[in-house]
């Protein structure tokens, strides 16, 4: 049963203790504001780390020519690798477990795209149908590139959305042919790339059209495929390809300039491992902010039971039992806590929020921070943490207030 009265004479020693209990109070709130703030800014940095991750395939292997670092086999350093269709095809058919081998070239001479009185300038790359996984493509018109496309080194493109708004304003492109440096290229679909504004300014082409047309007959700026899921296995069909192409261009296989390879899988991982051990640094920093705050509040409540001494022994002497004092003590603490605690815990997810407002309106383009906030779990967690921290700062103070003898008591006073 509530006691009414219990409750008005714990309110009744907060009033008297005004600015004591304000200072507690306040240490409290700013511990649970910072472990908040700490965890949002947490999440913040990690949710913007896995969007920039997820702009392309998390399990992708990138494989680039570079130039040797290493002398090898009679040959001097500085040579440049270039890749070629023939290493694409050992790729495709000598690795096991892949999906979606690719290659790419960048058509950097290409002048201006036009469409009818339209020009601008725009990325053209050539690509096989694979290509669209790697950068995680979302379709939204038509189709993207496929097998017969390349066979047949037809003029076909897939236009990103930025080119399609700034060459065909609101008309629908499907069908439509735009002038590549002068040469008329069907348009088939459009795409939307989860990455920024240069993304989606990129039109893609067959490589087998690319290569013909372009001038770049046989060459290949790039081969990349998508890997299991599993990171150990990622790495040893990286080491693999390694392997292949150092024996085919004849240079080391230890020569990590030569042979340039980018791992997502692996780089996920190393910044999973990194959000992990930065959120437990949180965590831990957070605790002992609010530890602080609670190390206040078992110091007021010593002092409230050293200064109440005379009437806890009069209140045993006419038959208050121990747990009734213990319990009088602990609502205090709990109550101070439970108050200054929750204003920190609203004053905290009110900033984040605002923070996140701003982000989204203001900050297009954030890097690695997006949507920082807590969730309800970490709401609850910190509730959690509040009710035990609470009862802990007036557990000894009770405690040593059960102890006190009514006759010592009075004798004290």
């Amino acid at each position: 049963m509530f006691d009414f009265d219990k409750w008005a004479e714990i309110f009744e020693i907060i009033r008297k203790n005004r600015l004591r209990t304000f200072l507690t109070s306040f240490s409290v709130a700013w511990g649970i504001f910072m472990l908040i703030m700490l965890l949002g800014f947490g999440n913040g940095l990690q949710n913007g780390a896995q969007e920039e991750f997820q702009k392309d395939a998390v399990n992708s292997i990138w494989v680039n020519g570079g130039k040797t670092s290493i002398a090898y086999d009679g040959m001097q350093p500085g040579r440049r690798i270039w890749f070629t269709n023939e290493d694409y095809a050992l790729i495709k058919n000598s690795v096991d477990g892949v999906e979606h081998v690719t290659s790419r070239n960048n058509v950097w001479d290409v002048g201006n795209i036009t469409y009818k009185n339209e020009t601008s300038s725009f990325d053209v790359m050539s690509c096989h149908p694979g290509y669209r996984y790697l950068e995680n493509l979302e379709m939204l018109t038509g189709r993207f590139l496929n097998d017969a496309d390349v066979e047949e080194a037809r003029k076909v493109a897939v236009l990103g959305n930025l080119v399609v708004s700034q060459l065909f304003k609101d008309k629908d492109p499907f069908g439509e042919y735009i002038g590549i440096d002068g040469i008329p290229f069907r348009v088939i679909g459009t795409f939307k790339d989860k990455g920024g504004e240069w993304d989606q300014r990129r039109m893609y082409i067959p490589i087998s059209t690319g290569q013909r047309v372009f001038n770049q007959i046989n060459r290949i700026h790039q081969i990349s495929m998508l890997t299991p899921l599993d990171t150990a296995a990622a790495l040893k069909k990286e080491n693999y390809i390694r392997t292949l192409l150092a024996a085919r261009h004849n240079v080391s296989p230890n020569d990590l300039a030569a042979i340039r390879i980018h791992n997502n899988m692996d780089e996920y991982l190393r910044y999973s491992n990194l959000f992990y051990f930065i959120k437990i640094f949180v965590w831990v920093v957070g605790i002992l902010t609010v530890a602080a705050g609670i190390v206040g509040v078992g110091n007021i409540m010593t002092i409230s039971v050293r200064e109440r001494t005379k009437e806890i022994g009069i209140r045993k002497a006419i038959g208050a039992t121990p747990f009734s004092i213990v319990m009088m003590v602990m609502q205090e603490a709990v109550l101070i806590t439970l108050v200054s605690g929750y204003l920190g815990l609203i004053f905290g997810v009110g900033l984040l929020e605002l923070i996140n407002f701003g982000v989204a309106k203001f900050g297009t383009d954030m890097g690695f921070f997006r949507n920082p906030g807590v969730d309800f779990t970490t709401a609850m967690i910190a509730t959690a943490v509040l009710v035990f921290a609470g009862s802990v700062a007036g557990l000894i103070p009770a405690m040593k207030a059960a102890l006190i003898k009514p006759v010592s008591a009075i004798r004290e006073e």
